[in-house]
């Protein structure tokens, strides 16, 4: 049986999780004078540009903040915009990820969409759930203090039932009801738009992601800004809370060690 790729490790210098805020559309269509769905739009080519750098690159799965559990509160006319543009994506764009390898996976809270966005969800879910290429989750109606709550919640059934002991709960145990245990946590976040956060986003996932700010707006995406990040990354020694020296003489040190503590 082969390894899944998620989890098989990349080229140097390149992510096996790469984590996004895709930040600005709104900002980017008010600079132009134009209506924020303008942005979203032009956003929603950005995402395959993203996708594509990936599967050129080898990055193994990408998990994408598309709505948040706080986006809801947004003016009500933007959101039915919004949640239209999501179910065109999923009609339109399912097939041609599924024949290029991408297996789509959705987290949040599903049951605040509508019906018909929820049965495109599991519908593009059961077509991809084959592929391994490229792991593309797509965080919508998501929060990370959910998620922890979620599966906080989780394992209070379980003791509830009988079927754990409190004592039995560690880090190990919450991180496995977490959304995405299954995969790698993200090695790299990039967040768009300049603001410097991670905005309820993945909280558990990324104790040690690298993360990466730029001022750029999300449809000003392109491959110049994703390979800087990259880069970036290359460049960085991720310690895990060793020392330089330890992570040099355990083999994993990378190209900046000598600016290492």
């Amino acid at each position: 049986m082969t390894s899944d790729p998620a989890k098989t490790p990349p080229a140097a210098g390149v992510p096996r999780h790469l984590a996004v805020i895709m930040d600005g559309n709104g900002r980017w269509a008010e600079r132009r004078r134009r209506p924020r769905m303008i942005g979203h739009r032009a956003g929603a080519r950005a995402v395959n540009v993203c996708i594509d750098f990936c599967l050129e690159r080898g990055i193994r799965a990408l998990t994408l903040f598309a709505f948040s559990s706080e986006n809801w509160a947004r003016p009500e006319d933007e959101v039915g915009a919004l949640m239209k543009l999501f179910l065109n994506a999923l009609e339109r764009e399912v097939e041609e990820l599924h024949r290029r390898g991408v297996r789509i996976r959705f987290i949040g809270e599903r049951e605040r969409f509508s019906e018909a966005i929820r049965q495109r969800m599991e519908h593009a879910e059961s077509v991809t759930a084959g592929n391994e290429r490229l792991h593309l989750n797509i965080a919508a109606s998501y929060g990370g203090r959910w998620d922890i709550a979620q599966a906080a919640r989780s394992l209070a059934e379980d003791v509830a039932a009988g079927r754990l002991a409190p004592a039995d709960i560690d880090e190990a145990l919450l991180g496995s009801r977490v959304a995405l245990a299954e995969l790698p946590p993200p090695d790299l976040f990039i967040r768009t738009g300049g603001d410097l956060r991670i905005s309820n986003f993945l909280l558990w996932q990324l104790a040690y992601t690298e993360l990466w700010f730029t001022e750029r707006l999300w449809p000003e995406l392109d491959v110049e800004t994703l390979q800087t990040a990259l880069d970036d990354y290359a460049s960085r020694q991720r310690r895990f809370g060793l020392t330089g020296a330890q992570v040099a003489a355990a083999g994993l040190a990378t190209p900046n060690e000598e600016n290492s503590e």
